[in-house]
């Protein structure tokens, strides 16, 4: 196919795209009022503007991080916005115990689960591979393998209920990239694995939705701390990105984009391979004596 042929269909894909955004089934916030929801990686960042949102609706949530202290303080501002209930449990998602003991804290408390939002990560270098393998197969059981775990343990409930599991993912898990080779692993398992499940709950006549939110770059915190002196991009809010994260959803969409280029970046990827290089790295800075030194996030 030559390149004029590529740039049609490409074209018409993106109408296509465009089309099916508009068709797509409504939002109806009232759906969850009530909702029985649990959400991870709730303490800061994109999973507590998820908490917040849920909580104006009037959800019912548990919330987990690490942290005790600022979960308890996430919490109380939840119930000042409207949640019905609010509980929260302190986990490390790096023990499989924790993950199993999380989902059944939810059930328990909640009397079941109408959402599961796995939206944890773990710390993680931002710089060139440094060969640290240990490192990439602990952030595998936190950002990955935990994530299976709460699956397993939370399906049969959303079974009953006709729930949703939704899984924050990234770009990063699309597109390969520079700097956060460990993150992006697990974020491509995610893709694999949630992908290849949400095929196989089709095929059972699964109750069961899964959506998997694609997300660029969020202005997060750590995300703006992790980035500084490597990438000069716009971040978009984390606020209006976990808006969209419930919506979709809610409205039980099996793939979701979020800022609006992630979608495109996808698709312009396999299409055109050199360009694509090209592009990505030129987006970066490298200088050896300015990025040597590891920055962490949470």
């Amino acid at each position: 196919m030559n390149l004029y042929a590529k740039f049609l269909l490409l074209c018409s894909i993106s109408v296509a795209f465009i089309a099916l955004r508009w068709s797509a089934p409504s939002f109806n916030e009232e759906s969850l009022k009530g909702a029985r929801v649990l959400v991870t990686g709730a303490s800061t960042g994109i999973g507590e503007q998820l908490a917040y949102h849920y909580a104006r609706l009037g959800a019912q949530l548990v919330i987990t991080a690490r942290r005790g202290n600022v979960l308890e303080q996430v919490v109380s501002k939840c119930l000042e916005m409207g949640a019905q209930r609010a509980l929260f449990i302190p986990a490390d998602m790096a023990k499989p115990s924790d993950a199993d003991h999380v989902v059944q804290y939810a059930i328990e408390q909640l009397g079941g689960l109408d959402y599961l939002v796995l939206n944890h990560i773990g710390p993680s270098p931002y710089r060139m591979w440094d060969g640290n393998v240990a490192h990439t197969r602990w952030l595998l059981e936190v950002n990955f393998l935990s994530y299976a775990e709460m699956t397993q343990k939370a399906l049969p409930t959303l079974e009953k209920s006709k729930g949703s599991i939704v899984v924050v993912s990234s770009l990063l898990g699309k597109i390969c990239g520079p700097f956060a080779l460990p993150y992006a692993t697990t974020k491509f398992a995610l893709n694999g694995f949630f992908g290849g499940l949400q095929h196989e709950l089709a095929m059972q006549k699964s109750n069961v939705s899964i959506t998997i939110c694609t997300l660029g770059l969020i202005d997060t915190d750590n995300a703006m701390e992790k980035i500084k002196g490597y990438i000069n991009m716009t971040a978009y809010p984390a606020l209006e990105a976990a808006w969209h994260i419930i919506e979709a959803g809610a409205s039980r969409q099996s793939e979701a984009f979020y800022p609006w280029y992630t979608f495109y970046a996808c698709l312009f990827r396999d299409w055109f391979p050199y360009l694509r290089d090209q592009t990505i790295q030129n987006s970066y800075t490298y200088n050896p004596q300015v990025n040597k030194e590891p920055v962490t996030g949470s």
